[in-house]
């Protein structure tokens, strides 16, 4: 028996992510041009912020861009391969023990954070009879991965460690890059006096943050992440970045409630007079933060509506009382991330950070990429 062909998927969905790569690439241009001539890379760890990184990488290569940097092997690989074969990838998470040839065989750039790195890679290079190339990371305050101080002074001491590593860039990475704090001139001066000891090659110091605090910080090569994704990169001013993704969620059922009655798990939210609660479809195993129970809002018809109730799996409920009948029924979709609900003000209420919000995005959702246009012929 033939089965009958499905409907359409777009249809079917209870939630649709419309990601707008012409947005990504416009943001990651926007930052070449800031901070030429330096390099602009681009953080694509986390599967690119959560938006994919099989059409980010392409998008953003065909504007230019050259370096991509992950934060693990599996991820350098996915880069690998979609990017063009001239680009650099950069996998920020060290070298775990016995991988060196997988690094070389893929040609990707392994971050050496720890004199252990370096001695395995100059231990592959001899093995090799070559030179191989490397991003060293130093460490000027974050206190997670990098050379710390000690360690600085031995390579310093005994840059013979150095022989076969063909270092292409000293790195390091802000702390409080998104404050207005002390601690960014301390590291830049920590920074420059560390590779002034070292033999030359291009420094890496600035993320997305790091950019807006001018060209003293820029170096060779910035490494913006989230600003590529929409998130401000400057909290404490109006956002210069585009907003890349727009999250709409099917309105399933609407129903009349009134006092005494309670909505949700555990009867967190008591109907307090006469109203209307909708059920829409999306929940915390889509990435809609639990801790946006009672605290969110979403967006119907160009209104907004409190989430009251506990967030559960699948389903979120929003107080539509002040809404039409016509404006809330079953079957239409409602703006939980979009022009109306940034993705910092979504993090604001969750008690997040928009990269949470981002890299939290669900496997359900119905994806539509919108493609950047195409470049202007001269």
């Amino acid at each position: 028996m033939t089965s009958a062909p499905l409907s359409d998927p777009l249809a079917r969905a209870g939630a649709v992510l419309t990601i707008d790569l012409g947005a990504v690439v416009a943001n990651w241009t926007q930052l070449r041009d800031r901070v030429a001539p330096a390099e602009c890379a681009a953080v694509v760890k986390a599967n690119a912020y959560g938006l994919g990184v099989g059409r980010v990488v392409p998008a953003l290569a065909a504007a230019g861009c050259r370096t991509f940097v992950v934060a693990q092997f599996e991820e350098a690989l996915a880069v690998r391969a979609v990017a063009p074969t001239n680009a650099r990838v950069l996998s920020l998470g060290g070298l775990p023990a016995g991988t060196a040839p997988d690094f070389t065989a893929q040609r990707i750039l392994p971050v050496l954070n720890h004199l252990g790195d370096i001695a395995a890679w100059q231990a592959h290079a001899r093995a090799q009879g070559t030179a191989l190339p490397a991003v060293v990371h130093i460490d000027t305050g974050m206190n997670r991965l990098g050379l710390g101080p000690d360690e600085l002074d031995t390579l310093v001491g005994d840059l013979s460690r150095l022989e076969g590593v063909d270092v292409r860039v000293w790195m390091t990475h802000l702390a409080c890059a998104d404050e207005d704090s002390v601690m960014n001139s301390q590291q830049l001066g920590r920074f420059r006096s560390a590779i002034g000891r070292l033999p030359a090659a291009e420094a890496s110091f600035a993320n997305s943050s790091g950019i807006f605090h001018g060209t003293a910080f820029h170096f060779d090569l910035v490494r913006p992440g989230c600003a590529l994704y929409g998130v401000n990169p400057t909290p404490a001013a109006e956002n210069p970045m585009r907003g890349t993704i727009r999250l709409d969620a099917r309105l399933l059922q609407v129903r009349n409630v009134d006092s005494p009655m309670t909505v949700g798990y555990g009867a967190t939210h008591r109907v307090a007079a006469r109203g209307k609660i909708a059920t829409i479809a999306v929940g915390y195993a889509d990435g809609y933060l639990r801790s946006l129970s009672g605290r969110g809002h979403v967006f119907v018809n160009g209104v907004a509506a409190p989430v009251v109730g506990r967030v559960s799996m699948d389903l979120v409920t929003v107080d539509v009382s002040h809404l039409p009948d016509a404006a809330v029924t079953p079957g239409g979709l409602v703006e939980l991330i979009g022009p109306n609900r940034p993705v910092d003000t979504v993090a604001s209420e969750g008690g997040t950070i928009g990269y949470e919000i981002l890299t939290s995005l669900g496997a359900r959702y119905h994806r539509v990429y919108r493609d950047p246009p195409p470049p202007e012929v001269a």
